[in-house]
Protein backbone atom coordinates (compact mmCIF):
# COMPACT_ATOMS: atom_id res chain seq x y z
CA UNK A 1 0.00 0.00 0.00
CA UNK A 2 1.36 3.66 -0.93
CA UNK A 3 0.06 5.40 2.16
CA UNK A 4 2.02 2.50 4.26
CA UNK A 5 5.35 2.80 2.58
CA UNK A 6 5.43 6.74 2.59
CA UNK A 7 4.69 6.46 6.40
CA UNK A 8 7.02 3.94 6.73
CA UNK A 9 9.69 6.02 4.45
CA UNK A 10 8.94 9.13 6.82
CA UNK A 11 9.76 7.07 10.15
CA UNK A 12 6.68 5.86 11.16
CA UNK A 13 6.58 2.41 12.40
CA UNK A 14 3.99 0.39 14.47
CA UNK A 15 4.61 0.16 17.93
CA UNK A 16 3.39 -1.88 20.87
CA UNK A 17 0.11 -0.14 20.70
CA UNK A 18 -0.32 -1.22 17.70
CA UNK A 19 -0.58 1.90 16.31
CA UNK A 20 2.28 3.91 14.32
CA UNK A 21 5.22 5.63 16.55
CA UNK A 22 7.69 8.07 15.99
CA UNK A 23 10.33 8.90 18.11
CA UNK A 24 8.00 8.01 20.92
CA UNK A 25 5.13 9.91 19.93
CA UNK A 26 1.94 8.02 18.42
CA UNK A 27 0.26 9.51 15.38
CA UNK A 28 -3.21 10.35 16.69
CA UNK A 29 -5.25 13.40 16.19
CA UNK A 30 -8.96 14.34 17.00
CA UNK A 31 -11.61 15.35 14.10
CA UNK A 32 -13.89 18.26 15.79
CA UNK A 33 -17.79 18.36 14.29
CA UNK A 34 -20.71 20.38 15.41
CA UNK A 35 -23.15 17.55 14.18
CA UNK A 36 -23.79 13.95 14.61
CA UNK A 37 -24.95 14.02 10.67
CA UNK A 38 -21.49 14.11 9.66
CA UNK A 39 -20.56 10.97 11.67
CA UNK A 40 -21.27 8.75 8.47
CA UNK A 41 -18.79 10.52 6.40
CA UNK A 42 -15.85 10.61 9.15
CA UNK A 43 -16.57 7.17 11.01
CA UNK A 44 -15.23 5.14 7.72
CA UNK A 45 -12.31 7.12 7.01
CA UNK A 46 -11.63 7.07 10.46
CA UNK A 47 -11.94 3.07 10.09
CA UNK A 48 -9.44 3.45 7.32
CA UNK A 49 -6.88 5.78 9.28
CA UNK A 50 -7.08 2.53 11.57
CA UNK A 51 -5.74 0.51 8.98
CA UNK A 52 -3.29 2.13 8.59
CA UNK A 53 -1.85 2.31 12.41
CA UNK A 54 -3.28 6.29 12.70
CA UNK A 55 -5.72 6.89 15.79
CA UNK A 56 -8.32 9.11 15.03
CA UNK A 57 -10.93 9.86 17.31
CA UNK A 58 -13.79 11.86 17.08
CA UNK A 59 -15.66 14.55 18.67
CA UNK A 60 -18.98 15.78 18.59
CA UNK A 61 -19.34 19.44 20.21
CA UNK A 62 -22.44 22.02 20.52
CA UNK A 63 -22.60 24.71 18.03
CA UNK A 64 -21.31 27.43 20.88
CA UNK A 65 -18.11 25.59 21.53
CA UNK A 66 -17.48 24.47 17.83
CA UNK A 67 -17.63 27.86 17.25
CA UNK A 68 -15.54 29.25 20.03
CA UNK A 69 -13.12 26.24 19.22
CA UNK A 70 -13.05 27.81 15.12
CA UNK A 71 -12.44 31.04 16.49
CA UNK A 72 -9.05 29.91 18.59
CA UNK A 73 -8.33 27.16 15.63
CA UNK A 74 -8.27 24.55 18.77
CA UNK A 75 -8.81 21.61 17.36
CA UNK A 76 -6.65 19.12 14.50
CA UNK A 77 -8.84 18.80 12.34
CA UNK A 78 -12.62 19.75 11.16
CA UNK A 79 -15.16 19.26 8.51
CA UNK A 80 -15.26 22.82 6.54
CA UNK A 81 -16.67 23.94 3.48
CA UNK A 82 -15.16 27.35 1.65
CA UNK A 83 -18.02 28.63 -0.37
CA UNK A 84 -16.77 30.42 -3.41
CA UNK A 85 -18.57 32.34 -6.21
CA UNK A 86 -17.83 32.36 -9.73
CA UNK A 87 -16.58 35.51 -9.60
CA UNK A 88 -13.40 35.19 -6.84
CA UNK A 89 -12.17 38.10 -5.43
CA UNK A 90 -10.80 39.77 -2.30
CA UNK A 91 -12.20 36.89 -0.20
CA UNK A 92 -9.85 34.84 -1.46
CA UNK A 93 -7.38 36.43 1.49
CA UNK A 94 -10.06 35.38 3.83
CA UNK A 95 -9.64 32.19 2.90
CA UNK A 96 -5.93 31.35 2.10
CA UNK A 97 -3.60 34.35 2.83
CA UNK A 98 -0.54 34.81 4.97
CA UNK A 99 -1.77 37.93 6.62
CA UNK A 100 -5.25 35.74 8.40
CA UNK A 101 -3.77 33.00 9.42
CA UNK A 102 -3.91 33.06 13.45
CA UNK A 103 -6.08 35.91 13.62
CA UNK A 104 -8.68 34.96 15.83
CA UNK A 105 -12.29 33.80 14.07
CA UNK A 106 -10.22 34.31 10.62
CA UNK A 107 -11.68 32.22 7.85
CA UNK A 108 -8.37 30.86 7.16
CA UNK A 109 -9.05 27.82 9.33
CA UNK A 110 -5.89 26.10 7.86
CA UNK A 111 -3.26 28.39 9.12
CA UNK A 112 -1.77 28.85 5.68
CA UNK A 113 1.00 30.98 5.52
CA UNK A 114 2.16 30.71 1.44
CA UNK A 115 3.82 33.33 -0.67
CA UNK A 116 2.90 31.95 -3.58
CA UNK A 117 -0.59 31.58 -2.33
CA UNK A 118 -0.17 35.49 -1.47
CA UNK A 119 0.57 36.53 -4.80
CA UNK A 120 -1.88 34.33 -6.36
CA UNK A 121 -4.43 35.65 -4.73
CA UNK A 122 -3.41 39.27 -5.74
CA UNK A 123 -3.10 38.45 -9.27
CA UNK A 124 -6.55 37.35 -8.99
CA UNK A 125 -7.78 40.29 -7.35
CA UNK A 126 -5.99 42.45 -10.03
CA UNK A 127 -7.07 40.44 -13.01
CA UNK A 128 -7.74 42.52 -15.49
CA UNK A 129 -10.38 40.39 -17.72
CA UNK A 130 -12.55 37.18 -17.47
CA UNK A 131 -10.61 35.06 -18.94
CA UNK A 132 -7.62 36.08 -16.99
CA UNK A 133 -9.71 36.05 -13.99
CA UNK A 134 -10.37 32.18 -14.92
CA UNK A 135 -6.56 31.33 -15.30
CA UNK A 136 -5.08 33.06 -12.50
CA UNK A 137 -7.94 31.22 -10.41
CA UNK A 138 -7.04 28.10 -11.59
CA UNK A 139 -3.64 28.43 -10.68
CA UNK A 140 -4.18 28.53 -7.23
CA UNK A 141 -6.82 26.21 -6.79
CA UNK A 142 -3.53 24.05 -8.35
CA UNK A 143 -1.44 25.55 -6.00
CA UNK A 144 -3.53 24.70 -2.92
CA UNK A 145 -4.45 21.26 -3.99
CA UNK A 146 -0.39 20.38 -4.82
CA UNK A 147 0.02 21.13 -0.99
CA UNK A 148 -3.06 18.87 -0.07
CA UNK A 149 -3.83 21.41 3.08
CA UNK A 150 -7.82 19.52 2.70
CA UNK A 151 -8.82 15.81 2.02
CA UNK A 152 -11.95 16.12 -0.35
CA UNK A 153 -14.99 14.33 1.75
CA UNK A 154 -17.84 14.39 -0.42
CA UNK A 155 -19.70 15.84 -3.47
CA UNK A 156 -23.14 15.59 -4.60
CA UNK A 157 -24.10 17.52 -7.98
CA UNK A 158 -27.69 17.70 -8.14
CA UNK A 159 -30.45 19.51 -4.92
CA UNK A 160 -32.60 16.93 -3.14
CA UNK A 161 -35.89 18.61 -3.76
CA UNK A 162 -39.87 16.77 -3.01
CA UNK A 163 -42.71 18.84 -4.00
CA UNK A 164 -46.21 18.52 -5.73
CA UNK A 165 -45.91 18.84 -9.48
CA UNK A 166 -47.82 21.29 -9.91
CA UNK A 167 -45.76 24.11 -10.50
CA UNK A 168 -44.28 26.24 -13.62
CA UNK A 169 -40.48 26.86 -13.36
CA UNK A 170 -38.48 29.53 -15.28
CA UNK A 171 -37.39 28.00 -18.73
CA UNK A 172 -33.99 29.11 -17.72
CA UNK A 173 -32.62 28.02 -14.18
CA UNK A 174 -28.93 29.08 -12.81
CA UNK A 175 -26.27 27.09 -13.89
CA UNK A 176 -24.41 26.06 -10.73
CA UNK A 177 -27.97 26.10 -8.30
CA UNK A 178 -31.12 25.26 -7.68
CA UNK A 179 -32.51 28.60 -8.08
CA UNK A 180 -35.19 31.03 -6.12
CA UNK A 181 -38.62 28.74 -5.44
CA UNK A 182 -40.00 32.26 -5.58
CA UNK A 183 -39.95 32.41 -9.35
CA UNK A 184 -42.28 29.26 -9.47
CA UNK A 185 -46.04 29.60 -9.98
CA UNK A 186 -48.94 27.17 -9.49
CA UNK A 187 -49.59 25.90 -13.14
CA UNK A 188 -53.51 25.17 -13.05
CA UNK A 189 -53.17 22.57 -15.40
CA UNK A 190 -50.78 20.39 -13.78
CA UNK A 191 -52.72 21.05 -10.20
CA UNK A 192 -55.92 19.81 -11.78
CA UNK A 193 -54.28 16.28 -12.76
CA UNK A 194 -52.96 16.18 -9.05
CA UNK A 195 -55.91 16.76 -7.27
CA UNK A 196 -57.56 13.53 -7.42
CA UNK A 197 -54.62 11.86 -5.78
CA UNK A 198 -54.26 14.48 -3.01
CA UNK A 199 -55.64 13.65 0.12
CA UNK A 200 -57.92 16.14 1.91
CA UNK A 201 -56.64 17.80 4.85
CA UNK A 202 -58.36 16.72 8.39
CA UNK A 203 -60.65 19.33 10.03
Amino acid sequence: MAAKQLLGAAGWQVGKSGFLEKNGQPFKFEILIESQMFERWVNPMIANLKQLGIQANLRVVDVSQYQQRMDDFDFDMTVANFGESLSPGNEQRDFWSSAKAGVKGSRNLIGIKNPVVDQLIDMIIAAPDRAELITRSRALDRVLLWNYYVIPQWYLDYFRVAYWDKFGQPAVSPKYGLGVVDTWWQDAEKAAKIAPKVKPEAK
